[in-house]
């Protein structure tokens, strides 16, 4: 174990958030980053997280909470003024709740691409540190996963936190699962410690920003009959753009022999079929394209295509709004 590390504050724990969705490694970064805290920097540290019952796709919140070698901690609530906010998803940046709590001197670090100022930004302290890397670009390079990245991009820009230590504390957790990993997750580790870039003058709120407590939507007074359902469910209407983790099913319509197994294994019906001949009887039915606003990602169109004519690709800016086929026409704007 390290020598013990002084925490910054004395009258209260060090806290840092993870906001994600499941699948790009959030959780992981929280366990290796609060086990690098109590075995190699000497402090007490508790981690969880807050995930529904399908983690992969969904929104996922990891809290680690750190404190000083005599400071124990008795709490177990979720971290709701945070001094560090780190987003695997700049898709969640639109929502209030993604940054809620945020301290005046805190800092946040999202994934996103150059360039890119969201919106959501502006609510952010004026005094707060804020942190670009384009983790999912690096991830895919590397052949790791933002995790990697984001915690090397957090080693770094937090004086807190040794950047060996916790290199250190990746590898020992991947020498033990899956060692075949190690490099590429060092590699993407090491990426961003070096390829993040401050941004300057985005924030505009003064102090400390409010803390967000969802309230229950329903309560014993308010909730409606049994067996009574006021807003059904249609996915139509659900849009599942930010369950996607950074790659997209691709068509290439060349390729393509519109055998329907794609259609079968889809969970979420987002593939288009266009009836050929103006007939009550269409001469033909045939694959014309995903409607990427129900797609999530999963990839099993990929897995199942018998021709290759579904291929996976990066998500970049702009690529949905180029390849998109509306799957129910008379809902576009």
């Amino acid at each position: 174990m390290d020598d013990t590390v002084s925490l910054p504050h004395k009258d209260r724990f060090f806290e840092l958030r993870f906001e994600s969705i499941g699948g790009l490694g959030a959780h992981a970064a929280g366990q290796i980053l609060a086990t690098a805290a109590v075995l190699r920097m000497g402090l007490n540290g508790a981690h969880f997280s807050s995930y529904g019952s399908e983690k992969k796709g969904s929104l996922i919140k990891s809290f680690i909470r750190l404190g000083a070698a005599d400071q124990p901690i008795r709490t177990s609530a979720p971290v709701e003024s945070p001094d560090v906010v780190v987003v695997f998803h700049g898709a969640l940046l639109s929502h209030p709740a993604t940054v809620a709590g945020l301290r005046a001197n805190g800092t946040l670090i999202f994934t996103g691409p150059p360039g890119e100022i969201p919106d959501g930004l502006a609510r952010l302290p004026r005094t707060a540190t804020v942190i670009r890397i384009d983790a999912q670009r690096i991830a895919a390079e590397e052949k790791s996963r933002p995790n990697a990245v984001l915690t090397g991009t957090l080693a770094e820009a937090v004086a807190l936190f040794d950047t060996d230590t916790l290199l250190q504390a990746l590898s020992d957790e991947f020498a033990r699962k899956r060692p075949e990993a190690v490099a590429s997750n060092e590699a993407a580790f090491r990426r961003g410690t070096a390829e993040f870039e401050i941004l300057p003058d985005v924030g505009r709120v003064e102090d400390d920003l409010p803390i967000i407590r969802p309230d229950p939507f329903w309560g014993y007074q308010t909730a409606p009959p049994g067996g009574i359902i006021l807003n059904t469910g249609s996915t139509a209407w659900n849009d599942l753009t930010t369950s996607r983790t950074g790659w997209l099913p691709v068509l290439d319509i060349e390729k393509c022999i519109h055998c329907g197994m794609c259609d079968m294994a889809c969970p979420d019906l987002c593939l288009v079929w266009t009836a050929e001949g103006n007939q009550p009887v269409p001469t033909a039915v045939k694959l014309s394209g995903i409607d990427y606003r129900y797609c999530k990602g999963c990839m099993r169109c990929i897995e199942t295509c018998p021709t290759g004519a579904m291929t996976r690709e990066a998500e970049t800016p702009g690529l949905v709004a180029q390849l998109n086929k509306p799957l129910f026409p008379q809902l576009v704007d």
